[in-house]
């Protein structure tokens, strides 16, 4: 999926990767790639990382014992862990909205397919 349909969703997904490792705001958008997030903006993520932190799901400080530039580095906080748990439940939830229309957006066309029609709402004419 492209991050521009998932953008209401950056937040639970990064403090899921800040949780299994703590890291800078590139590093987070290349594991964001590997859960299939691609495409998404880099002032986006950032922008959200600022938010979380805001809101106290995450601590920053700068990392400056490597060579080339300081990088913030994101670190998932107590009421990080509360704030995953939470979207944890949201995004179960979800799931199975989108499931439930997935499947039944199945069956219809299945039925549609059946009767002859490729859009059960066609006029014939």
């Amino acid at each position: 999926m492209h991050g521009r349909e998932l953008r209401s969703l950056l937040s639970p997904f990064l403090l899921l990767l800040i949780l299994e490792r703590p890291g800078h705001g590139y590093d987070l958008i290349e594991r964001l790639e590997t859960m299939g997030v691609s495409d998404v903006e880099p002032g986006h993520v950032y922008r959200v990382l600022r938010g979380l932190e805001r809101d106290r799901s995450v601590t920053s400080a700068w990392e400056t014992d490597r060579t080339g530039p300081a990088r913030r580095c994101y670190t998932l906080t107590a009421q990080g862990h509360d704030d995953l748990r939470s979207w944890a439940t949201h995004l179960t939830y979800l799931n199975q909205v989108v499931d439930a229309c997935v499947r039944r957006s199945a069956d219809a066309l299945d039925r549609a397919a059946r009767a002859g029609r490729r859009d059960p709402y066609a006029v014939r004419g």
